[in-house]
This record gives structure tokens, C-alpha cells and sequence, in this order.
């Protein structure tokens, strides 16, 4: 039985990335196999076919980390699990997403709750974690304000209902374009650009409690300034830059995936899904991920 898949053939730019047919995978020891219903689209994606991550993996490279789907078959060593079980998870190393079929490692994968679509579902391993992760890592209490630069993203949009759902303050700095998507969380809109950080001091005179970076770069270093101190920097997108300003990286806590899961499944939070793109526009959903005008989550369902 062939599978088709997604993968890049060189580091670089988007002429490299190609759907081929490839026998589907046996799962190994702790492994389970997995018929893809729906894979999320990240800026990881882009950057690790752009080589930004490292270029040691050998190419090809196989794209997509976080999917949805239905067990097909269960290696050894694999207990709790069987075929026809609904889950969610990262893929295995040297496997990809952008797949109607890939391998899961079961200590990677939780069980997809009844109440979500899988096109919900395929959107946390990666984002659900990520968001989790950037607004526990320094706990607030309610009342306390958060700012999130890149709210109008995936990863942005489930952190602003994450502050909403514990009551902080929170302040979204977005494109223009994604005013409607940053509002509908409760939060209150900020536009990105020359402004961003003076409109935000208008809004927080003694300053952000947290500061919660999706962007990175120099939009992160204007906005840097609003925060209380430094240490209240945490950054997904340039650790290098938030340690450098005093901040930290996203630390990640192994628990998010069940934690934010959950929290899901009850549907205190919502995933906002934009796009959805067939496996064979794959290159037009990386595109849209990577060109930052996505509101909300892109994803693939083959």
C-alpha cells in the first residue's frame, strides 16, 4: 500500500518541496501508525525547509509536525492503543505531516476528544502547546495584564483566550488586518508598527506583567520597553533575541499537550481554522503560512 507525502528535496526556498508516493510505514517499537485526517500548517515548517533550524538532517526532508487521525496499526510495546483509536500528536523523527499516512510515537500522542473536529485537533501539538507553554511559563494572576505581539496568529489567537479564560489584561498587537480575529478574544487591539509600544503604554502606564513574543526580530526589541522588566519577556518565535534583551525562550512543559488537550476538548478555547488546503496544495498553504497574512490556523487535510 503507497502513501503520498510531502517533502523538500533542498534547503532553501519553496521550489524544493514535492509530493511523491511512498510504500506506508510500519510502526516501530512505541510507535503507531496514523491515516492523516488533518495536519497543522507552522512557521516551523518554512524555517526548518529554509534550513534556519539546521541542515543536518539529511535531505529529503519530510515536512509537517502536528497532526490528527485515526491508529491504522500499533508496534511493539505500544499499550492502550489500537486500531481505529482517534488521536492526536507530534510526528516521529524523519517522518512528516503533510501525509495521508505518518508514524506517531506513542509517548507523543494523546487520545482526540469526541467533541472536536480532527481539523481542530491537528492544530495542537504545535500551537496548543505553544500557547500553553508562553502563558504559564511566568504565572500571572488575575487582573494582571499580558501582551502577546503576533496575536492574530494561531499560536497568538489561543493565548488570548487562554488570558481570557484566567481574567488577565489582555493587549493583542497585530496587522490591521487581523483586528476583527484579536477582538473576538476579549482582548483589546493593538497595530503593529511605529506606535505599537507607545499605544501599549497609553493602555499599561506601569507597564506589561508578561510579554508574550510570536514575532521576533525588531518588532520584538521596539516592543521590548512596555514589559515591567525584562525577565517578563518570553519569546516562541527568538529565544536569541528575548535572551538578549534579559527575557527567556518558550521552556517547554511536557505535560502542555494532555493539559491544553483538555482544556480544549471542554472548549473553554477554540482554535481558529482560516484555511484548509487539499495535500496537493501544500506549497500554497506553506506560502500563506509563510508570507505571516494568515489569520488564525492554516491546515491540510488530505
Amino acid at each position: 500500500m503507497s502513501r503520498q507525502y510531502v517533502f523538500t528535496t533542498t534547503y532553501g526556498g519553496p521550489d524544493g518541496e514535492k509530493l511523491t508516493e511512498r510504500p506506508v510505514p510500519e510502526p516501530g517499537t512505541g510507535q503507531v501508525t496514523v491515516q492523516v485526517k488533518a495536519a497543522g500548517v507552522n512557521p516551523v515548517d518554512w524555517k526548518i525547509r529554509q534550513g534556519l533550524l539546521g541542515t543536518r538532517e539529511p535531505v529529503p526532508v519530510p515536512m509537517g509536525r502536528e497532526v490528527a487521525g485515526v491508529v491504522t496499526a500499533v508496534g511493539a510495546d505500544v499499550a492502550d492503543l489500537t486500531a481505529g483509536d482517534e488521536v492526536l500528536g507530534l510526528v516521529a523523527h524523519g517522518e512528516g505531516g503533510f501525509a495521508d499516512h505518518t508514524l506517531l510515537d506513542a509517548a507523543d500522542l494523546v487520545a482526540k476528544p469526541e467533541d472536536i473536529s480532527f481539523a481542530t485537533a491537528a492544530l495542537i501539538p504545535v500551537a496548543g502547546t505553544t500557547a500553553y507553554d508562553l502563558t504559564h511559563q511566568i504565572e500571572l494572576e488575575e487582573g494582571q495584564s499580558l501582551v502577546i505581539l503576533g496575536a492574530g496568529g494561531g499560536v497568538g489567537h489561543l493565548a488570548a483566550q487562554i488570558g481570557r479564560v484566567h481574567q488577565f489584561r489582555v493587549i493583542g498587537v497585530a496587522s490591521e488586518g487581523k483586528r476583527e480575529l484579536v477582538e473576538s478574544t476579549g482582548a483589546v487591539f493593538v497595530a503593529a508598527g511605529a506606535g505599537a509600544a507607545d499605544a501599549v503604554r497609553d493602555l499599561l502606564p506601569e507597564g506589561a506583567d508578561l510579554l508574550v513574543d510570536l514575532v521576533g526580530g525588531q518588532a520584538l526589541r521596539d516592543l521590548a520597553a512596555v514589559a515591567k522588566s525584562p525577565g517578563l519577556i518570553v519569546s516562541a518565535a527568538d529565544g536569541d533575541t528575548a535572551v538578549a534583551l534579559g527575557g527567556s525562550g518558550r521552556e517547554a512543559d511536557p505535560e502542555s499537550l494532555s493539559k491544553i488537550t483538555d482544556v480544549i476538548g471542554y472548549q473553554v478555547i477554540t482554535p481558529q481554522v482560516s484555511h484548509t488546503f487539499g495535500l496537493d496544495q501544500a506549497r500554497e498553504a506553506l506560502a500563506l503560512v509563510e508570507s505571516g497574512h494568515a489569520t488564525g490556523k492554516v491546515i491540510i487535510a488530505p
